[in-house]
């Protein structure tokens, strides 16, 4: 299961009210970092398939969420369960740390 791109409009849908835990990256194009996470995040999208959700906002063109989490810098990626953020990390991390960091959260 890839990752799926959601906006502002989307986010309490596909974020807040999903039936798993949902990983959001925050992100823009422009940013260096956020490129060096987006294929182990992807390959992690894969692995946790059915168990979490990975979604991500790009925030010059969705910065409602991005503003109300208070994300000050990017890549930042957030953890929600419930409907409640669990979690958040901030930066690039190699694809064992991410995996480290959601097999202790969900």
């Amino acid at each position: 299961m890839a990752t799926v791109h959601v906006n502002d409009s989307e986010f309490d849908t596909e974020v807040r009210k999903a039936d798993t835990p949902v990983i959001v990256d925050f992100w823009a194009e422009w940013c260096g970092p956020c490129k060096q996470i987006g294929p182990s995040l992807e390959e992690l999208s894969d692995e946790y398939a059915g168990k979490v959700k990975i979604v991500k906002v790009n925030v010059d063109e969705n910065p409602e969420q991005a503003a109300a989490l208070g994300v000050r810098g990017i890549p930042a990626l957030f953890m929600f369960k419930d409907g409640e953020v669990v979690s958040n990390r901030m930066g690039a991390a190699p694809k064992a740390a991410l995996k480290s960091w959601i097999d202790e959260t969900i």
